[in-house]
């Protein structure tokens, strides 16, 4: 079965070593997209700002490296930009590459930066990753939980609708998350965030969340970090990710706030723990146990495909 994945920190971890994306030693590649029959992938350029002078140069250092690896391997995988990108990709029988940004410093709070990535093909930006920022908060250890967006990432959600791009809310406060949904005249989404209420880790989503983020056409993304998937918190654990953690928050999910709403956000390259489902290309072993946990095929495509191509097309084809 195709599938679209809505997070990886892929072209982060080649840039960091020297990998290259054909093949490589990481979780996604070319070689493994192609086996788990890969419709699309989102690639986000992550960043550690407290790690770079500047968030931008380096974002911009991390795309070049990318879009080098998709031009050597353009018989295979293609930058798409929209939802026509998409269909054109697949009619020549290949992968199509995403771009995002997971940590909305890179545009040092300057509009400009933020068109120039448009420019250059990015399609989804995480406005915030674990530190407060220009943008606003994250939902870091419960500690900015009621602190919303700031002036400049109100700015950015009108600017991101503008430019027809994604608006992830991953990883913001739970206050940001309220101020983007209502803010935003397009669906948003959360690429890799799970159910709070199976696990009450701070970067899963409330009941209330999932169904405001469905009455509104959004998607989240099922994330495999073993911290998102089962009962207490645990740090850069080596315990498996194992798909049954997963069937639970999907069942949960499909619940409360309906099938349309999930997508999958692996985050493959970004966790520490191992996974059941070893990397992607063994990505149906999780559509094969939905199947056989008594999901429809036609639920399971839309988890797996369906949903994603509807809000591609709705937020980057309009």
């Amino acid at each position: 079965m195709n599938f679209i994945d809505f997070h990886c920190d892929t072209a982060s971890a080649m840039l960091e070593q020297n990998q290259s994306l054909r093949k490589n030693s990481l979780k996604v590649d070319i070689e493994k997209l192609q086996k788990g029959e890969a419709l699309a992938q989102f690639f986000a350029m992550y960043i550690d700002k407290i790690e770079h002078d500047s968030s931008y140069n380096y974002c911009v250092k991390m795309l070049q490296n990318f879009k080098q690896e998709l031009d050597l391997n353009s018989k295979t995988i293609t930058l798409c930009r929209t939802y026509k990108d998409l269909i054109e990709a697949q009619n020549q029988n290949k992968i199509g590459a995403f771009l995002a940004i997971e940590e909305g410093e890179a545009l040092e709070g300057d509009l400009d930066n933020l068109k120039y990535f448009k420019q250059e093909g990015v399609s989804a930006i995480t406005l915030t990753w674990n530190y407060e920022n220009s943008l606003g908060y994250p939902n870091f250890e419960w500690q900015y939980q009621n602190r919303g967006l700031k002036p400049k990432g109100f700015e950015v959600v009108e600017a991101m609708n503008e430019f027809k791009m994604l608006i992830d809310v991953s990883h913001l406060s739970d206050a940001g998350f309220e101020d983007v949904i209502t803010h935003s005249k397009e669906p948003i989404i959360a690429t890799h965030s799970n159910s709070r209420a199976v696990t009450n880790h701070t970067r899963n989503l409330t009941d209330e969340q999932f169904k405001k983020l469905a009455d509104k056409g959004g998607v989240a993304g099922l994330a495999f970090s073993v911290n998102f998937l089962v009962e207490k918190e645990l740090i850069d654990s080596s315990r498996l990710a194992k798909v049954d953690d997963m069937l639970k928050h999907i069942k949960h999910i499909r619940n409360i706030a309906g099938v349309d709403v999930i997508t999958l956000g692996s985050d493959y390259d970004g966790i520490m723990n191992p996974v059941e489902i070893r990397d992607i290309s063994q990505i149906s072993k999780l559509s094969d146990r939905l199947l056989k946990k008594g999901f429809s095929y036609d639920e399971v495509e839309k988890i797996f495909f369906r949903n994603g191509l509807r809000i591609i097309e709705e937020v980057l084809d309009r």
